[in-house]
């Protein structure tokens, strides 16, 4: 008996000293992780915010480092957002309620599911050469808008469908039984019951995807975009820029100059993203209490 003892209490032991060593490992791993973004942080604010002055929103790109803005950028990249929201809405969550509310458990279906999977992890630039084929030459689009704004959309469906599926999944069966219960419709159940349930979480997956989109430019140089547009695109069919672009022609110049002007591009583009994640934030908090 005491010898069972004995070894219960070494085997005891032994697992505690491992979950020890495991979460000393896990703790060095974040750590580092922080401190090399902390120090990539902190190097973008020494080298960028001097550069940050009304001139940055009121100049366009200019080959001459002291005249040089983002105007027709930052106004692209507002543009795309704006066209690119709405459309990757309305197609990725409706795709998802067709799938996850009215098509069943058929085999086509999971073919379906298994291929939205897979294209949620292809590399974006994949994405470019599809819409360099598609938009740009298929549909005769040019390089323009609308041609950055389909691609960029096919880019972030197959993530928010995903996200706006397990939203759609979280939602108690016992909420449907009960509407369909009082005599509720098929549509009157997902309408009224589970979208506003479900809406927390597919708001967050919809603006994380437009996260990662106003951040791409793989995709952008594809089909196109350009580095030096010195006007605004007055229509779908004109030339753009987006920041990412001109983040990366700056900072592939030999000139320090233009290095602070990209650090300083950068500063904004973290700050358009965080202001983004913050209001995700915001709307889960907001719907999960109303529901």
């Amino acid at each position: 008996m005491e010898s069972m003892n004995l070894g219960e209490t070494k085997e005891i032991t032994r697992r505690r000293r491992g979950d020890s060593t495991l979460h000393m490992i896990f703790l060095v791993c974040t750590s580092i992780g922080i401190v090399a973004l902390m120090a990539l942080i902190v190097t973008i604010l020494m080298d960028g915010l001097h550069r940050l002055s009304p001139e940055l929103f009121t100049n366009y790109p200019s080959r001459i480092a002291s005249r040089a803005g983002m105007k027709s950028p930052i106004v692209g990249t507002v543009y795309l957002l704006l066209l690119m929201a709405p459309l990757s809405f309305i197609l990725g969550v409706g795709a998802a309620i067709f799938l996850e509310e009215y098509a069943g458990k058929k085999r086509w279906v999971r073919l379906i599911q298994l291929n939205i999977s897979t294209l949620a992890g292809v590399p974006s630039i994949i994405y470019g050469i599809l819409g360099l084929a598609i938009f740009v030459r298929g549909f005769g689009l040019g390089r323009s808008l609308l041609s950055g704004v389909l691609t960029m959309t096919l880019l972030v469906l197959p993530i928010i469908i995903v996200s706006a599926q397990e939203a759609l999944r979280a939602v108690p069966k016992n909420r449907r039984d009960a509407s369909y219960a009082l005599g509720a419709t098929k549509w009157q159940t997902v309408s009224g019951s589970v979208l506003p349930s479900a809406m927390p979480g597919i708001m967050t997956g919809v603006i994380l995807a437009l996260s990662r989109a106003i951040g791409e430019t793989a995709p952008l140089i594809m089909i196109g975009a350009l580095t030096y547009v010195a006007f605004l695109p007055e229509n779908l069919l004109d030339s753009f820029s987006v920041m990412p672009i001109q983040i990366y022609n700056w900072i592939s110049r030999p000139n320090e100059e233009f290095h602070d002007l990209a650090a300083s591009g950068i500063i904004l583009l973290l700050i358009m993203l965080f202001t983004m994640n913050l209001l995700a934030i915001w709307i889960r908090k907001k719907y999960q209490k109303n529901t």
